[in-house]
């Protein structure tokens, strides 16, 4: 029996219990995570994650073959295409959380070998809230079509955004309204208490700043899913595919965390080609919904025909050109500013 089962060309239906497996399996891979990191909180070695996110980038393109595997007779190629797209560009607008990953770190003075734990429980919580999103926008969508036009617009308008934020050189973390009312609700301890996320200060139940801060990333990245829920259903309808691309592409974020926290400064330009990625595929929303639409004020409630929809192979090219050009472009900026301040000094 075949994990997948393609009904039509256009849409892929997944057995209940292959739900059930993988949110297990993914489960179980965190479980390991936690049970490690709780018996021995300290600084990982780069080789230690070299090795993990190896695993999680093998296990997500593995597991994009073995969608083409059990769907191209059907589809062509076409659910394993959507699946590549979603997760490079998931991954991308992961990499640009890690940086605020890096202020909060920062501004809350975590020590060194607490961080993986911080981050391993943060992770937790956004996959959870990431999982509520991905069920809301799926609702959303197979009941009005014309949540793409909605979809559409808040990216091009966040695209816009990034975009005048220009080079990514934010160098202090501002604190989100929750994570305020967090502080002012919760009394807290400003010292560590290993990786608890409270303790008893003189009789009292204190939170302790782990606590704090596994709230900012946790919450940080639910704001991030505002943006990258309706990204990847630009690029997808399928809610399983959807689901497992965030978690691929979350899965790894606590290593790429430690092996890049360096090289993230030298993306200058991470956030203009992020503003370009989001304004692409807002762009291709708006044109889908026009293909589909069914709005009475616009064309009298007809299909606007004229509308192209862009093929997932197309957004595939472009999403891997952004990223690449984006990449090149900051590491060369990154190098012509250290040998200018070089030859200044």
């Amino acid at each position: 029996m075949t994990a997948f089962v393609a009904t039509t060309a256009t849409q892929m239906e997944v057995p209940t219990w292959v739900w059930y497996l993988t949110v297990g399996l993914m489960a179980a891979v965190l479980l390991f995570d936690v049970f490690i990191i709780a018996r021995r909180p300290h600084v990982p070695t780069t080789k230690e994650v070299s090795i993990a996110l190896a695993f999680y980038i093998g296990a997500a393109l593995l597991f994009g073959l073995g969608v083409w595997y059990f769907t191209h007779d059907q589809a062509g190629g076409k659910f394993a295409t959507e699946y590549y797209a979603g997760w490079l560009t998931e991954y991308s607008l992961s990499i640009d959380n890690l940086f605020i990953f890096l202020l909060i770190m920062a501004r809350f003075g975590v020590p060194e070998k607490l961080q993986q734990s911080a981050l391993l429980i943060g992770i937790i919580i956004a996959i959870v809230l990431r999982g509520i999103f991905i069920a809301v926008g799926a609702a959303a969508i197979n009941q009005f079509s014309w949540v793409f036009y909605i979809f559409g617009a808040f990216l091009i308008y966040t695209a816009v955004k990034l975009g005048k934020e220009g080079e990514s050189d934010d160098e202090e973390y501002e604190e989100n309204r929750f994570m305020k009312w967090v502080e002012r609700r919760f009394p807290a301890t400003d010292k560590y208490d290993g990786a608890k996320l409270f303790t008893h200060v003189d009789g009292k139940k204190l939170a302790t700043p782990m606590f704090i801060v596994i709230m900012a990333l946790g919450t940080t990245d639910l704001l991030f899913a505002l943006d990258s829920i309706p990204a990847i259903y630009g690029l997808t309808k399928e809610p399983y595919l959807v689901l497992t691309a965030n978690l691929f592409a979350l899965m790894g974020l606590r290593q790429l965390y430690f092996l890049i926290g360096g090289l993230l400064k030298k993306l200058v330009y991470l956030s203009l080609g992020l503003a370009v990625l989001l304004a692409f595929i807002g762009v291709k929303l708006i044109l889908h919904a026009l293909h589909e639409n069914e709005l009475p004020f616009i064309n009298g409630g007809e299909h606007v025909k004229a509308a192209p929809d862009i093929p997932i192979s197309v957004s595939l090219g472009a999403i891997v050109v952004i990223l690449g050009v984006t990449t090149v472009a900051s590491l060369w900026k990154s190098r012509k500013d250290e040998r200018e301040r070089l030859s200044a000094s």
